[in-house]
C-alpha cells in the first residue's frame, strides 16, 4: 500500500507543476468540494462487489459488467480527461 500512495504522490506533485494555476486551483476547489460531499464515504471500496451495469465504451459499444464477469475478473476504470 506504500507503494501506492507513494506514486500517487509523486503523481498529484508532477500534476502541479504541469497544469498552469489557474488550471490546478479548478482542480483543488473541485477536490475539495468532492471531499465535502461525503461521497467518498459512500463509494465501493477495495474487495466491494459492484452492482451490475451497462456503460457504452468510447466508441459507443455497450458493455453489461455481469456479462463481462461471466468472462472472469474484470478491471473498471473511469477515464476522465480533457475533451
Amino acid at each position: 500500500m506504500r507503494r501506492l500512495e507513494e506514486r500517487l504522490r509523486r503523481m498529484r506533485e508532477a500534476t502541479k507543476e504541469r497544469l498552469p494555476a489557474e488550471e490546478m486551483e479548478v482542480v483543488e476547489r473541485a477536490t475539495e468540494r468532492l471531499r465535502a460531499s461525503g461521497l467518498a464515504e459512500r463509494a465501493i471500496g477495495v474487495g466491494d462487489r459492484a452492482p451490475d451495469f451497462e456503460l457504452p465504451d468510447g466508441g459507443g459499444t455497450p458493455y453489461r459488467l455481469g456479462d463481462e464477469l461471466a468472462e472472469g475478473p474484470v478491471l473498471l476504470s473511469f477515464y476522465r480527461g480533457r475533451w
